[in-house]
């Protein structure tokens, strides 16, 4: 790295509004101006970056604060540590890892990690059902089906497509949902208890691509999420896409009798 980019990036990160005006514990504050300097260019990608004990001393920050702002960056895969380097910016969009053990929304799954969530509607009304919709949904003849359907973000980069559609008496007025989908079900005392998922992999046509932001024919996941109510009465099915690079998909599995 050339000395004019070491002295940009020393002058972008000593103390100023970024510390004092913004809300949060220091560390998340810290995180974000980094996350800010990738996404501006300011950090390129595989551009090395300061010394925890640089950051700490250009900041005024101390150790503890700044190797748990560097380790969200590396959980988030938004940065790599390399032994005997030190810390690079990655080269590819963060990575998110969720777990496929708990029956979560996207919105809780990003704010959990501090992420902000941000969505662009697609479709979101009452809709005369596809045949496949009345056979996942168990729809009886005439009955309409209320669809959402978004592209989601997380930190302003596109994540994943979600397409739901559930019984209109479970979602009789889509507009209600304003974020998370679980949270209107919740409040109805409709949130689901428990899933079946299935997860393929797919080449992304032009229309998705686009909208993710990547190119037509790029890998990525499709995953059908079919939800059900305590009486095992079925009340959502998604169809989602996701980035295959932006997320990794873990499973806690376990020895049949322990």
């Amino acid at each position: 790295m050339s000395s004019d980019a070491i002295e940009t990036i020393e002058t972008y990160l000593r103390p100023g509004a970024w510390v004092e005006d913004a809300a949060g514990p220091l560390y998340v504050r810290l995180r974000k101006r980094i996350e800010q300097g990738i996404d501006s260019g300011l950090l390129a990608k595989s551009a090395p970056l300061p010394a925890e004990r640089e950051i700490a001393s250009l900041t005024g920050l101390s150790r503890v604060t700044v190797r748990r702002a560097m380790q969200e960056l590396v959980d988030r895969g938004i940065i790599v540590q390399r032994q005997g380097s030190g810390s690079f910016v990655a080269d590819a969009a963060p990575r998110v890892e969720q777990s496929l053990s708990h029956l979560t929304s996207f919105t809780e799954d990003m704010e959990r990690r501090g992420l902000n969530v941000t969505s662009e509607w697609l479709t979101r009304g009452v809709f005369i059902p596809s045949p496949e919709e009345v056979m996942a949904l168990a729809l009886s003849s005439g009955e309409q089906v209320a669809r959402v359907a978004r592209l989601r973000r997380a930190e302003g980069r596109p994540m994943a497509i979600e397409r739901a559609s559930l019984p209109t008496d479970i979602l009789p007025d889509p507009e209600l949902v304003s974020s998370s989908l679980y949270a209107v079900l919740e409040r109805d005392g409709n949130r689901p208890v428990r899933a079946l998922q299935r997860i393929s992999a797919v080449n992304l046509g032009a229309e998705d691509a686009a909208l993710l932001g990547v190119e037509p024919g790029t890998a990525g996941l499709r995953i059908i999420r079919t939800s059900y109510l305590p009486n095992r009465r079925v009340i959502e099915y998604t169809r989602s896409l996701y980035r295959a690079d932006a997320y990794d998909f873990v499973a806690e599995l376990r020895l049949g009798n322990s």
